[in-house]
Formats: structure tokens, C-alpha cells, sequence
């Protein structure tokens, strides 16, 4: 799976599934730095994913301050030959200062035992 790079940063396709309901982009950051695995709201919505009063909230720090994120297991995250499914993301604002969908973090990484080679530009 390829990765591009916009504004400085590396980014790749991602399809999330939920309920029947799919969302594909090329738009989402990938970040070893962020333990978890963000999806934007608006996206999260149109997926079934909206806010429930039992979700948990959590405040989430970044180098660019804090926000207030709620948790979700979602049916099926695919990155090229990487599948997880019933996995647990956290869903927020994810506003930046540039236009992205959301974060492909450690957990996900981690998990499906991604290999990113920066020198080819892909995950293996």
C-alpha cells in the first residue's frame, strides 16, 4: 500500500466498515506517535457511529493541545492486506490545520503488524 506525502506528512488509503456502511480515503495521517486510532465525526456519523450518553470520553494531548475524543469498536478496518476487525477507535474533531479524515495510530499499527518502509514510500 502506498504512501503519500502532504504537507510533510505521511499519509494512506484506509476503509472502515460499519453497519453495512463503508468509508474509503487516501486522506488519513499515519502517526506512531498517536496511541490510538482517530476517525473524524463527520465520518463517524454516516458510518453509525455517532455519540451514545454511555460512550466513554476521553481527553486526548497531542503536541498541538488537548481535545475531548468518545470511544467506539467498529466493525472492520482495512489497509491493504491489513484487516482488524471489532476494533476500538476513538472519534473526535480531528481539526489540525490541514484537511485530513482521521489517524492511523500505534494501536492499528501495531496490532496488524504493519511494516512501514519510508524508503519505498509503502506499508507492507
Amino acid at each position: 500500500m502506498n504512501i503519500t506525502s502532504r504537507y510533510g506528512l505521511p499519509f494512506i488509503e484506509v476503509e472502515f466498515i460499519n453497519q453495512g456502511k463503508s468509508h474509503r480515503s487516501a486522506n488519513f495521517l499515519i502517526d506512531t506517535g498517536s496511541a490510538s486510532t482517530l476517525l473524524s465525526v463527520e465520518i463517524a456519523v454516516r458510518l453509525g457511529l455517532g455519540p451514545e450518553p454511555n460512550d466513554i470520553i476521553r481527553e486526548i494531548r497531542g503536541v498541538g493541545g488537548s481535545e475531548f475524543v468518545y470511544e467506539k469498536h467498529i466493525d472492520k478496518i482495512i489497509l491493504g492486506s491489513r484487516q482488524m476487525d471489532s476494533f476500538k477507535i476513538q472519534i473526535g474533531d480531528v481539526d489540525y490545520g490541514f484537511e485530513m479524515d482521521g489517524i492511523i495510530g500505534y494501536n492499528f499499527l501495531k496490532a496488524s503488524k504493519a511494516l512501514i518502509n519510508i524508503d519505498k514510500m509503502e506499508v507492507e
